[in-house]
């Protein structure tokens, strides 16, 4: 009777396994943007260095409900430095406003995703926020 009650050691520290889907989910999650457009990989690493900039404890992207006006302020400071940067690269070529409408959603998509991955990230074993 007493060797019903004893569990196995996996079943008595279930919390490990969390953490092993949590990082199944960012490894796909990785592997999935290495399957951006060329346009989109360009954005994603400038937003990467900018976000590498942000990533310290007490960032506004640790928040445990982030702020949308300081997201989107965030997205668009990003998207003035892509159109500043494009604007040097190509000096003779115009932009239309059409493109930079879809970028600036490109943009917000890219950040959202970069957050969660960095918000998700668990170097140390436990969430960040």
């Amino acid at each position: 009777m007493y060797n019903q009650k004893i569990l196995p050691f996996y079943m008595t520290y279930p919390l490990p396994l969390y953490y092993q889907e949590e990082d199944t989910a960012i490894r796909d999650l990785e592997y999935l943007q290495q399957m951006y457009p060329a346009e989109a990989k360009k954005y994603q690493k400038i937003i990467a260095g900018i976000l590498d900039k942000l990533d310290y404890e007490g960032s506004m992207i640790y928040d445990e409900y982030p702020d949308r006006w300081q997201m989107y302020k965030l997205s668009q400071d990003i998207l003035d430095r892509i159109r500043r940067q494009e604007e040097k690269e190509n000096p003779d070529v115009v932009f239309p406003r059409e493109k930079w409408d879809w970028v600036s959603d490109l943009v917000q998509i890219v950040l959202f995703y970069e957050v969660y991955k960095r918000r998700h990230n668990n170097h140390n074993g436990a969430l960040k926020f």
